[in-house]
């Protein structure tokens, strides 16, 4: 068993793609193939099951990933010992939703890579709901999610800033030009979420049923971007963290309606597992994000909505 194989079959199972593990690791597929076909032979049972073009790991690959880790870890920490002062290498696997991704990471990803050139960087975007579960599996290193305060025995968790969410409509909307609104205002209006299972729609429907609204008329949404540009076309009232809209407001395709969502604390948050060895490249991308977050939060600029 060779650690180039261990290696492949780690990359592999984050990615879940030959093609794309072997765009990670710099190698062509058939060699990816080959790698994981006599790691497999080896061990005398597949690690992964073929359906089609998909990939998913076996209960054997589940078991064999967190000790295929960890041994990739106790030698990168063997490595880091001896080249304490030389330059990072290596790989760091980071998940976290749609609009963290877009709106949050990238410069973060920017400020980590022009730093530690050497560094392979994979990215998972995964729904919400199945962030944590991610570093219990051991598929990914560090976790960012949106939500509300998370606590947990197994996971390390950061609170990195709040996110405002606002409700949004395009500038010929009836509501738009509003100064103050009443909750009958909000009778027979449509209004554009994610769908029932995201942190913060759960947080929306609790408070609209907390002023006594139960009877609203939704369209529901996977992408942030969807709900963005069905709010931009008049469709109905679009509920977005600020994030996500700011460039829209200073732009006038979207007005910011006068109304303040009750009980709703959101926070961008940064996880790991609480067991997990800190690498030398996981503790600097966790120093690059806290400042990287800290600029962002002091450069942020303020969206108002009056509130109700």
């Amino acid at each position: 068993m060779e650690f180039r194989q261990l290696n492949t079959f780690c990359t592999v199972a984050a990615t879940l793609n030959f093609t794309r593990a072997a765009e990670v690791l710099s190698y062509v597929p058939s060699n990816v193939t080959m790698q994981i076909k006599a790691l497999e032979d080896e061990l005398g049972v597949r690690l992964f099951d073929r359906l089609g073009k998909q990939l998913a790991l076996t209960t054997a690959g589940k078991r064999f990933l967190p000790h295929a880790q960890d041994v990739l870890e106790k030698l990168e920490e063997a490595r880091s010992v001896v080249h304490d002062n030389e330059k990072l290498t290596g790989t760091l696997t980071i998940s976290a939703n749609e609009v963290i991704c877009s709106y949050r990471l990238p410069t973060i990803f920017q400020q980590f890579r022009s730093q530690h050139p050497g560094v392979r960087l994979i990215f998972r975007s995964v729904p919400n709901q199945e962030l944590k579960q991610t570093l219990f599996e051991g598929t990914t290193d560090i976790v960012y999610m949106l939500d509300e305060p998370i606590r947990s025995n197994g996971l390390v968790v950061e609170s990195l800033v709040e996110e405002k969410f606002r409700l949004l409509a395009a500038p010929d909307h009836p509501l738009a030009k509003r100064t103050t609104l009443q909750l009958e205002d909000f009778h027979g209006e449509v209004f554009l979420t994610n769908e029932k299972g995201c942190p913060y729609r759960a947080m929306f429907d609790r408070s609209f049923e907390k002023e006594g609204i139960d009877n609203i008329t939704y369209l529901e949404f996977q992408s942030a971007e969807a709900i963005k540009q069905c709010a931009i076309s008049g469709l109905g009232i679009g509920f977005l963290p600020e994030i996500v809209v700011e460039a829209e407001v200073e732009r006038g395709q979207l007005v910011v309606l006068p109304w303040q969502i009750a009980d709703l604390r959101v926070y961008t948050q940064m996880l790991w597992h609480k067991e997990k060895w800190l690498s030398p490249i996981m503790s600097s991308f966790i120093e690059t994000a806290r400042e990287a977050f800290h600029v962002q939060n002091e450069n942020k600029p303020f969206i108002h909505a009056i509130s109700t």
